[in-house]
This record gives C-alpha cells, sequence and structure tokens, in this order.
C-alpha cells in the first residue's frame, strides 16, 4: 500500500513562505502524477498544483506566480513552495498521487494544516 506523507505546514504571517513536502513510500517515478489539494473549512478540495510523469506544470489560477510544484526522485518527496502566502491560502493540504496501470489508483495523505495570519 502506497504510503505519501506531507510535512512542512504551520502557521506564517500574510506575504511569507512555506515548503511543503510529500515523501512516498515508493519511488514517485511509479506515478503518473503528483499533485498538492487544498481543502478550506466549508469549501470542497481544489486541486492547487500538479506534476506529471514528463515534468510538466499546472497550478490554480490563484496561486499561479506564487506556488511552484517540484520533485526529487532520488528522494520520492514533491515539493511545494507558497510565496506570498494570503489568509485564504489557509487550508489542509493534501497530497495526491495517481497510478496508471491496469487500472486507475488514487492514493492520499493525510493532510498537513497551513494557517496564515497576523
Amino acid at each position: 500500500q502506497v504510503q505519501l506523507v506531507e510535512s512542512g505546514g504551520g502557521l506564517v504571517q500574510p506575504g511569507g513562505s512555506l515548503r511543503l513536502s510529500c515523501a512516498a513510500s515508493e519511488s514517485i517515478s511509479s506515478f503518473y502524477a503528483m499533485d498538492w489539494y487544498r481543502q478550506a473549512p466549508g469549501k470542497e478540495r481544489e486541486l492547487v498544483a500538479g506534476i506529471i510523469k514528463g515534468g510538466s506544470t499546472n497550478y490554480a489560477d490563484s496561486v499561479t506566480g506564487r506556488f511552484t510544484i517540484s520533485r526529487d526522485n532520488a528522494k520520492n518527496t514533491v515539493f511545494l513552495q507558497m510565496n506570498s502566502l494570503r489568509p485564504e491560502d489557509t487550508a489542509v493540504y493534501y497530497c495526491h498521487a495517481l497510478m496508471i496501470t491496469q487500472s486507475v489508483l488514487n492514493y492520499w495523505g493525510k493532510g498537513t494544516l497551513v494557517t496564515v495570519s497576523s
């Protein structure tokens, strides 16, 4: 069973930065895509950023230019660098991995809380 473990969340002031990490229990090269989602209180979970096997990335409009997704295959880890944080970025951030074999498999981490507040 694949495990994804997020870390790096916390309390930060508006305008500050955080880097989230998602460590996978197996080689991330086996995944077609890895993504970061977030869920704010009372809202639906939304896609924040994603990176596919070939290296292409995509971002939600609300974070474009502020967040960067990257990966370190040697460490089996995906990162989300978050700059210029705003109060509306406050949410639980979840790591997601998509594996496509004979079927489509989705894996989720348990999430890490990011709070942007002065």
